[in-house]
């Protein structure tokens, strides 16, 4: 009689991700949250920040997290010039106005994903596994 082996469960990739928001406690609370599954967060609280970040090394994140609401540079700015830098990773924005014209206006840029805020980690999470 042959003894089960265990399987080992797949390795998790290490993301290096970029979000920007102008709320300091929900860019603390996503570094905590995804930072414990072993990603690596740096987050700004404009979107000129990260445009500023990308434009310096457009290969330096794997993922772009924007909320859609930010001052000098929303979301949608934000997602519509990493789209004319020809950006190559993931976004996903976070917006608490999910109207139709805000969807097609981010699917226009071709977004990976939308998440309604308020964005819990457990569905963070369960997004983050399929990247």
């Amino acid at each position: 009689m042959s003894t089960p082996v265990a399987s080992n469960p797949p390795t998790k990739k290490s993301l290096r991700v970029l979000y920007a928001d102008d709320m300091r406690e929900l860019r603390q609370l996503l570094e905590i949250v995804l930072g414990r599954d072993g990603h690596k967060v740096e987050s700004v609280s404009d979107g000129n920040l990260a445009l500023d970040l990308l434009r310096a090394n457009p290969e330096a994140f794997d993922v772009v997290i924007t909320d859609h609401h930010m001052p000098t540079v929303s979301g949608l700015e934000l997602v519509a010039r990493l789209r004319e830098m020809n950006y190559t990773g993931k976004i996903i924005v976070f917006s608490s106005e999910l109207s139709e014209a805000v969807g097609a206006s981010y699917q226009k840029h071709h977004v990976d994903f939308i998440l309604p805020k308020p964005v819990f980690p457990s569905d963070l999470r369960a997004l983050f596994a399929t990247l």
